[in-house]
């Protein structure tokens, strides 16, 4: 059983969000160990991403804050009943009424479960709109596609090990580029001036790469697009190159 303690308030602001009026709910980013040993990994299908992740840097690995993150996913883990008719109730203040709230500004749809619940809780109250990025491709396309909460919107982002299993033509999707000349030039539309972008906008999204120096030398020039295909391309041949001397012996 969780030591974290339950949180009073699930939903959140910070000052981006709260200037285009969502409210949001987070978990921690990836992978960790809570504070009563068990691990965890909110982003199964993270593929390069997890090396540039903006939740893992700055004010997010403050320790009160990281401790906040994971008091949320504690609680998901050891209680989704429970926190499951807490955000039902929260979700239904007037404050919220023709609102927006965003699932995750790090972590994803960890489970089968937790995608479940978010879904019953978006058709419970159709007077909020619910939206989210999200990797995990093929559990949408399970779970949600077929039929969806109108008042649910996500799309899905490039850099992660789901990436092949996306469509651009038929997918609202989000790839994050170096800089805002190559996103324009990819054909991308940028969502600099609101996140509410990602989901209203045109269906391929640009985000521009966060100015953090290490992250941007790992990132090389490359959208997460570019650099998921090459690490795909490369794990294949290695694959491939492992068939060859099995078979050779």
């Amino acid at each position: 059983m969780s030591t974290n303690p339950r949180p009073a308030r699930l939903l959140t602001q910070n000052k981006d969000l709260r200037r285009i009026g969502v409210w949001n709910w987070t978990l921690p980013a990836w992978a960790g160990r809570l504070a009563d040993g068990r691990t965890y990994n909110t982003c199964p299908s993270a593929g390069v991403c997890a090396q540039v992740c903006y939740a893992r840097n700055g004010t997010y690995r403050f320790r009160n804050v990281l401790a906040r993150h994971e008091a949320n996913l504690a609680y998901v883990l050891d209680d989704l009943p429970g926190w499951y008719a807490q955000m039902l109730d929260e979700t239904g203040h007037r404050r919220h009424v023709d609102g927006w709230v965003r699932i995750h500004d790090a972590g994803d749809f960890f489970s089968d479960d937790y995608l479940r619940a978010w879904l019953d809780i978006a058709r419970a109250r159709p007077q909020v709109t619910f939206y989210a990025y999200t990797k995990e491709v093929e559990r949408f396309r399970r779970l949600v596609e077929p039929d969806p909460p109108t008042n649910f919107r996500w799309v899905y982002s490039f850099g992660g090990r789901q990436d092949a299993l996306l469509d651009p033509t038929r997918d609202r999707v989000a790839d994050v580029f170096p800089d805002g000349e190559q996103l324009a030039a990819a054909g991308y539309a940028d969502q600099s001036d609101s996140d509410l972008l990602a989901v209203v906008g045109p269906p391929l999204v640009g985000i521009p790469a966060n100015n953090i120096p290490a992250f941007r030398r790992r990132q090389a020039g490359r959208s997460f697009a570019q650099w998921q295909a090459e690490q795909d391309a490369q794990r294949a041949a290695r694959r491939a190159r492992g068939r060859s001397q099995e078979v050779g012996r």
